[in-house]
């Protein structure tokens, strides 16, 4: 990729990892609403999958979803306003960090139930395929949602149906605190792809490359009409499952061998070895995002809170917000 490119995503991951560095922050520091579980770590495959997308196309995410929002486009000031349940919120503030959607770029919404995200996309995309306007639909899932029975039903009816949609599974190897080989005989997720007659693909997901690479050749499958892909991406989230959890399941040597192929410490390198970018341009995307934030966060602390009555103006389709 040209050097343009690779420092836009280069940017899109920094800012989803401050993002996440500075919520952390304020949880701790702030009176804020709600709990939270993270996403860094985990950045490439969000912006390796999305990078794809037009705002047209849909994605359906889960319980950790700000990185996903943040790589299909949605507003950092209105997601942060919405960690901070304000009304300027890209869910009006009502939403919070688990159930965060923005329909103004694709985004269906983060879900606190386990693969229930999964056939929404599926929805999502028999609407891409009706319409036939060449548009796609990606779901995102972890380990943990590839045992529900939403997964084998979703998988299956989209494979049949030969819908266009990216099945995108982040191993990030513990579903809450247990290790996924202990909840299935597979080493490869994608392997149960064969079940369903469609391609099973896995790749490393801390090297954005390699994400963007194969996630570009199953979007176009699916805008070409050829139906789903199940794209296991094997990545590692460093915080606990949610906020503040001690992750005593897991050891700190553990955490520190994955750390060591951190997604956005080797697209940098790729960045000044490949593409041509200098050390100071990198370090002005990463002052830029840094501005980006500060302002995000003064933008949510100076919002309004919602009104009481406001849960009643978005009940239906077609009410102003």
């Amino acid at each position: 990729m040209d050097k343009a490119t690779a420092l836009g995503l280069y940017r899109k991951m920094v800012e989803i990892r401050r993002f996440e560095e500075t919520l952390y922050y304020l949880f701790s520091t702030r009176d804020m609403p709600g709990s939270m579980h993270q996403y860094n770590g985990e950045e490439a495959v969000a912006v390796g999958v999305c990078a794809h997308l037009s705002p047209t196309d849909y994605i359906t995410s889960t319980h950790r979803g700000h990185g996903h929002c943040i790589a299909k486009g949605a507003d950092i000031r209105a997601v942060m306003a919405e960690m901070f349940a304000k009304s300027t919120g890209c869910c009006r503030g009502m939403g919070g960090s688990m159930h965060i959607a923005d329909f103004s770029v694709g985004m269906l919404g983060a879900n606190g139930i386990v693969a229930a995200g999964i056939p929404i996309a599926v929805g999502a995309g028999l609407t891409c395929q009706v319409q036939a306007k060449g548009r796609v639909s990606v779901a995102f899932f972890g380990d943990g949602a590839a045992n529900e029975g939403a997964f084998h039903e979703a998988v299956n009816l989209a494979a049949v149906w030969r819908l266009p949609v990216v099945f995108v599974c982040e191993n990030n190897v513990y579903g809450f605190s247990t290790h996924y080989r202990r909840t299935m005989l597979l080493e490869d997720i994608a392997d149960r792809s064969a079940a369903y007659g469609i391609p099973g693909v896995v790749v490393d997901g801390m090297d954005l490359r390699i994400v963007h690479a194969a996630a570009g050749e199953a979007v176009q499958r699916a805008r070409e009409g050829e139906g789903p892909t199940l794209l296991e991406c094997k990545t590692y989230r460093y915080m606990g499952h949610s906020r503040f959890e001690p992750s005593s399941y897991r050891t700190r040597e553990e955490l520190e061998e994955w750390k060591k192929r951190d997604p956005i410490v080797l697209f940098r390198s790729v960045l000044l070895a490949e593409a041509g970018a200098s050390e100071a341009e990198i370090a002005q995307v990463e002052r830029t995002v840094d501005q980006v934030i500060e302002e995000a966060v003064r933008f949510a602390e100076q919002s309004p809170d919602p009104s009481p009555g406001d849960w009643r103006r978005y009940i239906f389709a077609g009410e102003t917000p």
